[in-house]
Formats: structure tokens, C-alpha cells, sequence
């Protein structure tokens, strides 16, 4: 899957979510003390699928978005970027193509995260995609 997180970074270089975020989106995990706001992604499932000719990959992707503002605006203002950038989008993929990328699930909630000064409360959006490739 090293070729379609490639990809997706490379959706994000130039857009409003990438100026939104000053270009901080993680593979897994954010390194310690990684600054707000920031995005982090996750491969959730990666299931084959077979056809009589084609392989395709189904793939959850989740996009987390994590914003230290009090109010939930700037999450608000991340999660419309997103929905932008991925919702029904196109992508070249190496050695693959995108037949969809298609949001699936949203959840918006408050977490408590801990920092070099103590903890802070943050606004945390759970953002999940449906992926399907096709290899070439």
C-alpha cells in the first residue's frame, strides 16, 4: 500500500487542506510534540478482490484530523478541506489506477492529549474513506 499513501500525499502538496495544516500529515502516528493543527492517516482494512481478469485492492483509509482551537471551527474548516480534496477525486496511482475514493464515515469528538506543558483538550475528526484499485 506504500504506492496509494504515496499517492494521497501527493494529492495533498498545493491544496487548501495542505496550507491549512502547513503541509503536516503523518503516515501511523505524529512525532512528539508535532505542532497543531495536523492530520494523520491510517490504513484501517486492505482486502483483495478478484475478478475473472482484474485484481483490485478494497481499502479503508482514516484520515485524523486533530485541531488544539477551543472552538471546533478550525476542525470544522480542516474536515471541509478534506472532503475537497478526497471526496470522489482522482489520483494517478504507480503501477495501479483509482477506480474510487469515496468517504464513508465522520465522526467529530473531544480527546485529551498530552503535551510538554500537560494535557490539553483537542478536537479530534475521524474521517474514513472507501478506496477501490485496480492493478495495472
Amino acid at each position: 500500500m506504500k504506492i496509494l499513501t504515496t499517492a494521497i500525499y501527493g494529492k495533498l502538496s498545493g491544496s487548501a487542506l495542505s496550507a491549512h495544516v502547513g503541509n503536516r500529515l503523518f503516515k501511523g502516528r505524529a512525532p512528539e510534540g508535532a505542532e497543531y493543527p495536523y492530520i494523520v492517516y491510517l490504513l484501517i482494512t486492505d482486502m483483495p478482490d478478484y475478478t475473472f481478469k482484474n485484481t483490485l485492492e478494497n481499502v479503508t483509509i482514516q484520515f485524523s484530523l486533530f485541531s488544539a482551537n477551543p472552538s471546533t471551527s478550525e476542525a470544522e474548516d480542516m474536515f471541509t478541506d478534506l472532503k475537497t480534496l478526497y471526496d470522489d477525486c482522482t489520483f494517478s496511482i504507480s503501477a495501479s489506477t483509482l477506480i474510487w475514493m469515496i468517504r464513508q464515515n465522520a465522526i467529530l469528538m473531544a480527546e485529551d492529549h498530552t503535551v510538554k506543558d500537560g494535557t490539553i483538550q483537542v478536537w479530534h475528526y475521524a474521517v474514513d474513506y472507501s478506496i477501490i484499485t485496480e492493478r495495472a
